[in-house]
């Protein structure tokens, strides 16, 4: 038996064993341990499809082979069965390139206004609502933790989660986990009078929302938590009691804020599960950069000159600088409508996985 068929057959192993565990009411007493569950059968059933496919095909192929010894009827069907099995072999060798970990899981993301003033932060409020109707295309959830808004009703800042409503192997991970980075904007911003053209931008931060399994863990040393009321868009009181809760880490520097919850108590949690989720990122992120100094990285800072993609009104023009994906269709995009978009980048990083992965056999 190859290397390869013993790994399918473990991968079939497990999914059975998964399949068993799922079954069992115990299981989902737990649900952070159900949702993994959940989410590792989902990455696996694809697999275990493709796989149980071919070998059907392979011992029918077998069969009418046998036959066709005796009746030459059965050769026909033999050689049509044949003609299928390349396709299915290779597309269980793309199935089985290793896939991001994260891909199943859910994200939070923040958005921030940059060099521009009052217009990136507008900006900053049109890609919050981009991310939001192509969440609501794809039927995921999408909860605020925090927000600071403008005067003209943009966002300085906001904190958002994003979760799909059911375990898949193709989580919200896999579509967003390519947004992080500088956005800029040319366009005539509504504070100009004179119809210029300016160019602004806004960052993005995405991670995957690990929160209870985030493997690393926080020293209660290591943390300084602030109270303080909620607020409402750009910044008036909407809360009577300091439920607002701002947890900094002082190691990292890395500050979460949460006020979507009714209570002080239910905040910290969500904030320290937020945080988590941006230490294992940060962890996640310094392992990669010791194993290759090209990693890509997302952009931290909100410089024009560091952008991932831009947004040209007056020709109506998304440009995707990454993998030179260009289409004038800015409109729909801006309306939820990602699909091309997500779909090209994640072409590429499949291309790439492959390529790694032939370069290492």
């Amino acid at each position: 038996m190859s290397s390869s068929a013993a790994g399918v057959d473990a991968l079939i192993d497990e999914y059975a064993e998964l399949e068993t565990r799922l079954a069992d009411p115990a299981v989902h007493a737990d649900a952070a341990t159900a949702r993994k569950l959940g989410r590792r059968y989902a990455e696996l059933g694809p697999v275990v499809a493709v796989a149980r496919e071919l070998a059907g095909a392979r011992s029918d192929e077998a069969a009418a082979r046998e036959l066709a010894a005796e009746d030459r009827a059965f050769a026909a069907e033999a050689d049509e069965i044949a003609a299928r099995i390349p396709a299915l072999e290779a597309r269980l060798a793309e199935l089985l390139v290793p896939r991001d970990p994260h891909d199943g899981d859910d994200v939070v993301m923040e958005v921030k206004s940059g060099e521009g003033g009052e217009e990136s932060a507008l900006f900053a409020g049109d890609l919050v609502r981009m991310y939001t109707r192509y969440a609501e295309r794809r039927g995921w959830k999408v909860e605020v933790l925090d927000s600071v808004g403008s005067d003209l009703g943009g966002y300085k800042d906001i904190t958002l989660v994003l979760r799909s409503r059911t375990p898949s192997a193709d989580g919200v991970w896999s579509a967003l986990k390519f947004e992080g980075g500088v956005h800029r904007v040319q366009r005539v911003p509504v504070t100009e009078s004179q119809g210029r053209i300016h160019t602004s931008a806004a960052g993005v931060l995405v991670y995957p929302d690990t929160g209870e399994d985030a493997e690393v863990e926080i020293d209660e040393n290591d943390i300084r938590v602030d109270v303080f009321r909620s607020s409402g868009h750009g910044g008036q009181s909407v809360n009577t009691t300091d439920s607002a809760v701002r947890i900094t880490h002082l190691p990292t520097g890395i500050v979460v804020s949460c006020q979507n919850e009714r209570s002080q108590l239910q905040n910290r949690a969500r904030a320290m599960e937020v945080l988590r989720s941006r230490l294992q990122a940060l962890h996640e992120a310094e392992q990669a950069a010791a194993a290759s100094a090209e990693r890509k990285s997302q952009v931290r800072t909100v410089d024009r000159s560091e952008r991932i993609r831009t947004y040209n009104f007056p020709e109506n023009r998304i440009s995707d600088h990454r993998v030179g994906y260009k289409a004038h269709n800015l409109s729909t995009v801006l309306d939820g409508d990602l699909d091309d978009v997500v779909a090209a980048l994640q072409k590429a990083e499949r291309a790439e996985a492959i390529a790694a992965t032939e370069q290492g056999a």
